[in-house]
């Protein structure tokens, strides 16, 4: 069965260096369990306890699962590889630990870094991408990542694509998923940056099913999202104004998405995402509005 998780980031706990204080992981946890979710993702490194005992306290307490772990690499620099290792797998070993060992470790670029990047987020040309030479050492640099991840905590790796990063697009997504072993790295499949990205979310968990191990509810303002086109906001901006708002005011179909998902059989989890800045909105209202809106689809 299906179950419904949320994640620290739409509490404005964001993986960016940004001004703006976000909650602590206490009111973060109490909110999401008071909302009705069954689980969280870890959130930024040392946003939660870094000792497992003290993590899996903290969740246990409040009868949450932790599902995964939102790593940023980067991901085409050969010499990036070393720091890399040493956080996936301080990551993983962290959620093996503290007893959840289905956990993902969700891989991404480096979002948020490059500047070209980030001022097109939404609105990617084809020139704007890696080279051939650098989509074959990130392809390589993720097989090895999950690869170590796999042999040294039994965890398993799934790739996040993302505005603001390399891997944006569905063309992008596709590249990336054809640079990567199919037995060792799937995709979570964001509904959100999908669409920001220009790509329409139930043709890819369509094409892409077999690869598809962990899915993100996020839904995508088409209004915002085309003034931002217009008015050449960057990512960040984007975010600012409401680009991922809450579920079903969208333009994801999100009733089309969860019958496919189930008629297909899929029984891990859905984790939603509501990004917002820090300090920014009402989270724990937007949570709650969220999880009824789900409960309305079944979930």
């Amino acid at each position: 069965m299906i179950q419904v998780a949320n994640a620290p980031c739409s509490w404005g706990v964001l993986e960016f260096a940004l001004e703006g204080e976000a909650a602590g992981y206490a009111q973060v946890l109490d909110e999401m369990r008071a909302t009705g979710y069954a689980g969280t993702e870890l959130g930024d490194w040392g946003f939660m306890p870094t000792e497992p005992s003290a993590l899996s306290e903290a969740l246990s307490e409040r009868s949450l699962q932790l599902l995964g772990a939102f790593v940023p690499v980067k991901l085409a620099e050969t010499a990036a590889l070393e720091g890399a290792l040493d956080v996936v797998t301080r990551t993983a070993t962290l959620m093996r630990d503290a007893g959840f060992p289905h956990a993902f470790i969700v891989l991404a670029d480096d979002n948020g870094t490059d500047p070209l990047r980030t001022a097109k987020a939404g609105r990617i040309d084809p020139e704007d991408g890696w080279s051939g030479a650098q989509w074959g050492i990130a392809g390589e640099t993720i097989n090895t990542l999950a690869r170590v991840i796999r042999d040294q905590t039994g965890l398993r790796t799934v790739f996040h694509h993302h505005a603001a990063g390399f891997v944006e697009t569905p063309d992008e997504v596709r590249t990336l998923l054809e640079s990567t072993a199919p037995d060792l790295v799937g995709l979570v499949l964001d509904m959100g940056h999908y669409c920001f990205g220009g790509g329409d979310p139930m043709t890819a968990l369509t094409e892409w099913r077999s690869r598809i191990w962990h899915v993100h509810y996020k839904d995508c303002d088409a209004a915002i999202a085309a003034q931002a086109r217009q008015k050449h906001w960057d990512y960040f901006q984007s975010v600012a104004a409401g680009v991922f708002c809450k579920l079903g005011e969208g333009a994801v179909d999100f009733p089309a998405i969860t019958s496919t998902l189930q008629a297909s059989g899929y029984d891990d989890w859905i984790v939603v995402e509501q990004d917002v800045l820090p300090g920014m909105g009402a989270p724990k209202a937007c949570a709650q509005f969220n999880r009824d809106y789900l409960k309305g689809l079944g979930l």
